[in-house]
This record gives C-alpha cells, structure tokens and sequence, in this order.
C-alpha cells in the first residue's frame, strides 16, 4: 500500500507539500499540485481518515439524527434518510445515524468532534431540541420547520402550502364537504410539525372554498384506517372527498372504503399527500400532492456543505408541492333525488 513517502518521491517533492495539497491548507503551485495529483492517482494512494481528519480537523462525516420511535413508519424515514446517505457520498463523507432524540445527545455529538455537521429531522414547532442546536459551533441542518426558525436551517415540504393545494383541487371539482384524515393524536399533541402546517393548510383553505370540514386523527396502520375512515363516513355520510396526510394508514382506508361497497372515484375521491411511489402502488391508484423524501434530504446535505465551505447564512428551503393526478378525483356526486315518501322541503308560493 503507497504512502504519503512513496507519494512524495514520485512526485519530487517533500512530504509535507503533498500534506498541504491533500489537506488545502496552504496555497500550492500549479505545477507542483498536479505533479502530486498525477503521483497519487498513479500510486493508487489513499490518506488514512484519521490522519486525513487531523490535518484538516474534519472527520468527513455527517451525523443523522432519525426518530426510530414506536409507530414510525419506516419505509417513509428511509427516503429521506436515502437522500441524505446517497448525497453524503458525493461529498466524499459518511452517514452516522443517531436513533435517539434526547436533547443532550447534540451537545455530546459536538464535543466529540465526530462529525464535521448535524442533520436533525422530525422537527416538532417548540422543539426541544432547539436551544442545543442554536448553541452548536458546528452546522446543523433541521428537516422540518418549527414555529421559530431563529438563527437556524431548516428545509421541509411546504405542507401548509399542499395542505391548501389538496383542498383546492377537491373544492375545484365541486366537492362542498371534505374530511381531512391526518396523522395520529400523539403526533398532533407533540406539534409535530409536519401534521401542525399539514392541518392548518386544509383549514385556512377550507374556510377560504366554503367548504364543509372534519379532521380526524388515526394511528399509521392499517387496521386504523380501515377503523377510522369507516367510523368517519357512518357519521358523516354527507362527506365526498378524503385528504389522507396518513401514508401508512392509506390501504387500510382503501380497503374499508371497497368493503363498504363504496367506488373511488365515483363515490369518494380521495387525495394522498404521500411519496409517490408508496400511492402509486396501492391497489387503486390515488392522486398525490408529493411528499419528496429523497429531494429533501438532498437538499438538507447541500444545505450543510455550503456551511461547511464557510456560508454562515440561516436559512428555510420550503419544497414547492406538486400535484400529481391518478385518476382518484371525480365531479362531487350530486345528491340523492327526493323519493315520493320524502318529498323534501316544500317549496313557499
């Protein structure tokens, strides 16, 4: 195995120039950089990483905060965590995955120099969190947004943006009364801050449409959405379009809806704010407003790079949600006609 020696001899130069070409620490000639360059691509060199992390005071690795928490949906985490992997390489770092979310694990991953950044997800809007990764020295990269974005980066889906996207093409085909089947209670109760700006989005454009809303909590299973979208239709007859923030729960509420002897679209139409993947595969195809987990934590990497390469600027990247139509919207059915034994009102003359 070549050393930074037999580098150095090949290249007639001292050691401690290829030191300071591999590590850009001092500024080298043209010439005398490419001769070192040639000599470590001829020789196959490789610097050892913690020599490499000692003289550049980098450890070439990202540290991934990932609630594994019970009831996660895993399948879902794992495209952001893709994303972020995956883009890390292209950076020449590693990934280290931390699976708790104990506030004092950031104080403890900056002060071992571990990592050269910090990415965090599963943002609640009064995180925590916050405070320790205000006080980091190193760049931290929030996925989710919470209600105060002070001195901190955060890039997410814009969901109370695909919150009013969803209830306006619903609206858009004449559906006057909509139910919004979102995350589950305790996510709710801790703010999560996805579910909060999902819930506000269909809200205030609900009221902005003038249409008629129910919200409704359920459990990311399937067995809690086939329970909870029978429960909300024997209540609410009346509803004729879904908003499903929920992608665990969605077969299970495609299900129920089928037994029930109920048609999608004809009947009810449903929206799945959802990775597209994950909608397109269910057995009836539903419309989804996107949510880019792969994209997302792409852009969280960039976002710590750039902070890396000395860009101090705290930012928030909201993602634009896009819209993509399976066929699972249809004209709101219009409503029973009156029978002879039900007349209806009758009409003033």
């Amino acid at each position: 195995m070549a050393t930074i020696g037999d580098v150095a001899r090949e290249a007639g130069v001292s050691v401690s120039t290829v030191s300071y070409v591999l590590s850009g620490k001092r500024s080298i000639s043209g010439p005398t950089r490419e001769r070192v360059e040639r000599a470590v691509d001829a020789l196959g060199y490789r610097p050892h990483a913690g020599a490499r992390a000692l003289a550049s005071s980098r450890s070439n690795v990202l540290a991934l905060m990932v609630p594994f928490r019970p009831g996660i949906n895993v399948q879902i985490i794992m495209q952001f965590v893709g994303g972020v992997v995956t883009t890390a390489r292209q950076h020449d770092h590693d990934v280290l995955v931390l699976t708790q979310d104990d506030p004092s694990g950031i104080p403890r991953v900056a002060a071992s120099s571990t990592a050269d950044a910090l990415i965090v997800m599963d943002i609640e809007s009064d995180d925590a969190r916050l405070p320790g990764l205000r006080a980091l020295d190193m760049p931290a990269i929030l996925i989710g947004v919470p209600d105060d974005t002070t001195g901190l980066s955060c890039v997410d889906l814009d969901f109370t943006a695909a919150g009013r996207l969803a209830v306006r093409e619903l609206a858009r085909a004449g559906h006057t009364h909509l139910a919004l089947i979102g995350a589950s209670q305790d996510r709710l109760d801790h703010r999560a801050n996805y579910a909060v700006r999902m819930r506000q989005g269909v809200r205030e454009q609900a009221a902005a449409s003038g249409v008629a809303l129910v919200e409704v909590p359920c459990e990311p299973t399937f067995a809690d959405g086939a329970r909870t979208v029978g429960a909300l239709l024997r209540e609410h007859p009346e509803v004729t379009g879904l908003v499903v923030h929920n992608e665990a729960a969605l077969g299970g509420i495609l299900a129920r809806v089928h037994n029930d002897g109920l048609r999608v679209p004809q009947d009810l139409s449903v929206i799945a704010v959802s990775p597209s993947d994950i909608a397109a595969a269910l057995p009836v195809p539903v419309s989804t407003i996107e949510v880019p987990g792969h994209r997302i934590g792409r852009i969280a990497v960039e976002m710590a790079m750039a902070r890396l390469a000395g860009d101090d600027l705290a930012e928030t990247r909201l993602v634009a949600p896009t819209f993509t139509d399976r066929s699972s919207i249809a004209a709101a059915p219009a409503p029973p006609a009156p029978s002879e034994d039900d007349p209806g009102q009758p009409t003033s003359v």
